[in-house]
């Protein structure tokens, strides 16, 4: 059972007009999204074609680069509501937008939100800035001390953003390490591994804390093992992942075939496609 843990589809009109014209200039497939997102079945077609069987659609509350608001969450509740065994989401509150971060995040996983996201470089904060106080800092606290206590997975995105008005001082993982430190029965998804400057920080992370996981999406699966030669010893903590339909991405399929390609055990690439998601969102 393929999980693709990292999709993106959401009506492109909740995009700020330079986001969209920027993804409708480096995302290969930008055009199908409206398409997707106007129909889950379309979309569970295009899963199907790709032999994937669930997909994570990822939501993110972040209005100051990217545009979208608190809207993506019943967006997204109710797009993936059509088929839920198939389709996971990932839900958001931002805690410089929210007048109640408590109230707002239960809401978010009432709804059904299988874990709930964090982005760094577009929400303007670090990861762990909890440390020091003011709004956003109480905020990500109960953040991650509900999602400890409710089982709730959050995914972190690490790594630069190409968006104007990212934050990419922010991009640097070990942030993570704070976290991983403070909230031990959290588990942790570190998108993206920390592309592209931070894959020793982010392995390093790997190997030290139990809880911290990671998605290869938005690595080319080509340059994988180039990132991350040791890809082997953290097999069972990775995740597959697409980033579809980003800038610069290919389809799922095209993803999942040069990953396959990959000189790495087959129970490597089991877990990697399979075995860790199973574990962390069980069907």
């Amino acid at each position: 059972m393929i999980t693709d843990c990292h999709v993106h589809i959401q009506p492109p009109e909740m995009f700020r007009a330079e986001v969209r014209a920027k993804m409708a200039a480096s995302a290969e497939e930008f055009a199908r999204i409206a398409e997707l997102a106007a129909s889950p079945a379309r979309l569970l077609a295009y899963l199907d074609a790709a032999g994937v069987e669930r997909a994570a659609l990822i939501g993110c509350v972040a209005p100051e680069v990217m545009g979208t608001g608190r809207e993506i969450n019943p967006w997204l509740a109710n797009y993936c509501a059509q088929s839920p065994k198939r389709l996971l989401w990932a839900g958001s509150v931002h805690p410089r937008h929210s007048d109640d971060v408590e109230r707002d995040l239960r809401a978010v996983l009432a709804m059904g939100a299988r874990m709930i996201k964090i982005h760094p470089p577009h929400q303007l904060f670090a990861a762990n800035e909890y440390g020091s106080g003011g709004r956003a800092g109480e905020g990500l606290a109960t953040i991650y001390r509900i999602c400890e206590a409710e089982g709730v997975p959050v995914m972190v995105h690490t790594g630069t953003s190409v968006f104007a008005g990212a934050r990419n001082r922010f991009a640097d993982p070990m942030p993570l390490d704070d976290v991983a430190v403070d909230y031990p029965q959290l588990k942790l998804i570190m998108a993206h591994g920390g592309r592209p400057l931070y894959m020793e920080t982010a392995f390093f992370l790997l190997r030290r804390h139990a809880n911290l996981y990671f998605d290869i999406s938005s690595i080319p699966p080509k340059k994988l093992l180039e990132y991350f030669p040791r890809l082997e010893e953290i097999a069972h903590k990775s995740l597959f992942g697409s980033d579809w339909a980003g800038p610069g991405i290919r389809g799922i399929a095209e993803n999942i075939a040069d990953f396959r390609a990959l000189r790495v055990s087959d129970a490597a690439k089991h877990s990697i496609l399979s075995g860790t998601a199973l574990e962390i969102w069980p069907i």
